[in-house]
């Protein structure tokens, strides 16, 4: 079994329901856990891609954490993929907005970012943060 990610993105959506189809669907994350509260908002999610994972929920629960992020603004997400062109060509047949579309950096990785539809940035590429060289 994997070791469980230490570090984990929390993301608070107007529409955690539409983002998580758009980040299984388009994206390719698997949905681990999504629990509703009583009035059928995500009052919690587990997106897991590989051996990592971010959590996510709908903004106006009045928890704390919705009060301490409700001024919050977009986030950028870096998600390593092994075929940067095949995972943009799936998102793309998704309908979600490329910013930058595939392309070789200077640093050896080759990557691309998106925009979800409620405007956080996510990035794919075949870095590896904490690599050795």
């Amino acid at each position: 079994m994997a070791e469980a990610p230490q570090v984990c993105p929390t993301l608070t959506y107007d529409d955690a329901k539409a983002a998580i189809k758009q980040l299984t669907e388009g994206f390719g994350f698997t949905a681990t856990a999504v629990y509703e509260s009583e009035d059928g908002r995500v009052a919690h999610a587990e997106l897991a891609y590989g051996n990592g994972m971010v959590m996510l929920g709908s903004k106006g629960t009045g928890s704390e954490f919705d009060k301490l992020m409700a001024r919050g603004g977009p986030v950028g997400v870096f998600v390593h993929v092994d075929d940067v062109d095949e995972h943009h060509a799936r998102a793309s047949a998704h309908g979600i907005e490329i910013v930058m579309p595939p392309r070789d950096q200077d640093y050896g990785s080759r990557d691309y970012m998106a925009r979800d539809a409620e405007g956080n940035i996510w990035s794919f590429g075949t870095y590896t943060p904490g690599a050795a060289e």
